[in-house]
């Protein structure tokens, strides 16, 4: 519920709350569904926003022809690095707006502050991820 009511879609919040609580190592998409009493579709596309950032992703498992999903470890970093599609994407989406709209038009501005700050995440962030991992470690 909490997870619902800051944003995430409430069977992509139910989702990535089984996959932090299961004891299994993975979980297959009906697996999922059976516990949450879902449609194979709503699994589906919940999966896929999870993998899309880098929260969950698809693992093999011997002797099953189905996908397996788990948290990855170290999810939560994972949200702020390459894994994460959406970062890259909002920068990409950024430049296309920016070869779109004129020069001096607010959206090539508004668009520009877009890219550059996109940009400066993806500069700065792994200075501060290779802390975190220091301060873990420790």
């Amino acid at each position: 519920m909490v997870l619902a009511g800051l944003g995430l879609q409430r069977m992509t919040a139910r989702v990535l709350a089984t996959l932090l609580f299961t004891e299994q190592p993975s979980m297959t998409m009906s697996e999922l569904g059976d516990v949450l009493h879902a449609s194979a579709g709503s699994i589906s596309g919940a999966l896929k926003m999870l993998t899309s950032v880098g929260l969950a992703e698809r693992v093999p498992a011997p002797a099953s022809r189905r996908d397996h999903f788990r948290l990855r470890d170290d999810a939560w970093a994972t949200l702020f690095t390459s894994q994460n599609a959406t970062l890259a994407a909002m920068q990409s989406a950024a430049e296309a707006g920016i070869a779109a709209t004129g020069e001096d038009s607010p959206a090539h501005r508004r668009l520009g502050q877009m890219r550059d700050f996109y940009a400066f995440l993806t500069d700065e962030i792994p200075a501060l991820l290779d802390r975190w991992y220091q301060q873990r470690d420790t």
